[in-house]
């Protein structure tokens, strides 16, 4: 009987594959990275057929290092970041570049549905807020500036399915992420076509493909793909999972109890339930994979990646000695914060390299510096300052629920012991931080141990494939200081609220 689960994610970055037992044992992983490529400013794409040899190769290192019979593994599913557009032709070929979540070329596209009152009149429907990166605008891009591409396109795919349509040669979409484009009414699962009217996309409807569920066995591994990656011809293929609900089932989400924070390159803040929230106050209502619940999203580009991109710039090859004798610049980083005191680091940082949950202009800024502040209180700043953006989405989805029982925290900053804690302070909630690396992964492999029959619903999966790794508790001595930091934050962002539009 086949005994293991694969597990493909496909990022803004990385092509990553995971090799796990069905009670969650991580036995291999391997990554690729994947070009991004930026042909005029607010424009990120990929290679799409690169994106595959990226993906191929991380499937053959992880069966390499795992040294099992491909013929053991039960079924392949597939996560990746959810909107950007993946067009290809009728027969699955890609007619220009991928683009990625974070391109803004058609915000114009964006900015006119708003000022025309589309947004109000397709919310009813779609349950979430407009964006550049959605296809919806994209396409609408596409149509107006590249005749000629749209005179080839055969399908809309997102990253993960255009990965399963290699695998096993089916194009399909899938409800999760289908779910997330402002393409569908999210009510019935369905495309609408007064969406896309609304819109101006009705000609497009031949375009989107028919939508399969996550935990669905969508075909089998092809001849072709089996040569390309190491994979046994006639391996079972699942739908596959939106990024976001990958992480969910990988933090362990089958409730409404819990809320699941993923602190990475983005925010993304998010709980489930079984009535939809529909609301211009937050960001996204999408469906999950759970049958039956909905996935209500808080998110924006305002989190670890502000730490990346703060160590990247002052202290890699600062401090490339100290790395090689004390570990990590990253562990470094925890050390200093853990040595920098919570109440004589008053510095505020708002958390804006990459984006912004305030005003679209707004900057990222440490500010109230003084000379006797070291980089310990800075970089304390830093990781209070992201958690703080994560409280502000919080904040807004706790307006539509009952206050949570506990918060699931991955991502980046969950690696971070002084981190978790920061949240758990700033939240006074329990943090719990679920084992393992690569957790989209590990959700693509929960969605293929329902999909093959291994457990009967995603409960019982979860619950034997998934494990808490550590759990902080709130300090209750500090959750006073914690709110007049985070009134603090708040003040700064009111008082700088005025400056914002001289970068405009």
């Amino acid at each position: 009987m086949p005994t293991y689960l694969l597990g493909i994610d496909n990022g803004g970055t990385m092509a990553k594959a995971a090799l796990f037992t069905p009670d969650g044992c991580e036995v291999a992983v391997a990554s690729r990275k994947t070009e991004m490529i930026l042909p005029v400013p607010g424009h990120t794409e990929r290679d799409t057929e690169a994106l595959w040899t990226a993906t191929a190769e991380a499937i053959r290192s992880v069966l390499a290092t795992a040294g099992v019979d491909p013929k053991d593994i039960a079924c392949v599913a597939t996560a990746g970041h959810g909107n950007g557009l993946y067009l290809v032709d009728k027969q699955g070929k890609p007619v220009r570049n991928g683009i990625i979540s974070t391109d803004t070329r058609a915000q114009e596209y964006v900015a006119k549905w708003i000022r025309d009152g589309v947004d109000e009149k397709v919310l009813p429907l779609t349950m979430q807020s407009l964006w550049a990166a959605q296809p919806n605008a994209l396409l609408a891009w596409i149509r107006d500036h590249e005749p000629d591409v749209m005179q080839r396109a055969g399908w809309v795919l997102m990253v993960k399915d255009y990965t399963r349509f290699r695998l096993c040669g089916k194009i399909q979409s899938e409800l999760t992420d289908a779910s997330g484009t402002s393409l569908t009414n999210v009510g019935t699962g369905q495309y609408d076509d007064e969406v896309l009217e609304a819109f101006g996309l009705a000609e497009m409807r031949d375009l989107l493909p028919p939508v399969v569920r996550s935990e669905e066995i969508c075909g089998t591994v092809t001849a072709e793909a089996a040569a390309e990656t190491g994979l046994a011809e006639g391996t079972p293929v699942a739908g596959g999972l939106f990024d976001v609900d990958a992480c969910c089932l990988a933090a362990g989400l089958v409730d409404s109890s819990q809320l699941c924070l993923v602190a990475g390159t983005w925010s993304v803040n998010q709980y489930i339930a079984t009535e939809p929230v529909v609301s211009r106050d937050i960001f996204m209502c999408c469906r999950y994979c759970i049958p039956d619940y909905y996935l209500m999203m808080e998110a924006s580009a305002t989190s670890a990646s502000n730490l990346e991109w703060f160590v990247s710039q002052f202290f890699e090859g600062q401090h490339q000695s100290d790395t090689q004798k004390d570990g990590s610049i990253y562990e470094l980083c925890n050390r200093w914060v853990a040595e920098a005191k919570p109440e004589e680091s008053n510095i505020v940082f708002l958390p804006f390299l990459f984006g912004s949950n305030a005003t679209p202009n707004a900057k990222a800024s440490l500010v109230g510096l003084n000379g006797w502040h070291n980089r310990g209180h800075a970089l304390r700043a830093i990781y209070e300052g992201v958690a703080f953006g994560h409280k502000a989405h919080t904040d807004r989805l706790m307006k539509f629920r009952e206050p949570a029982e506990t918060i699931r925290l991955v991502g980046g900053a969950a690696r971070s012991e002084v981190w978790g804690q920061i949240f758990a302070d700033v939240f006074q909630m329990p943090v719990a931080i679920p084992s393992g690396t690569e957790l989209g992964a590990l959700g693509c492999a929960i969605c293929g141990s329902v999909a093959a029959g291994i457990y009967p619903n995603y409960a019982e999966a979860i619950t034997a494939m998934v494990e808490t790794s550590r759990v902080h508790e709130p300090n209750p001595a500090m959750a006073d200081l914690y709110a007049q930091k985070y009134a603090r934050y708040e003040k700064v962002l009111a008082a700088l609220e005025p400056v914002w539009g001289d970068w405009a």
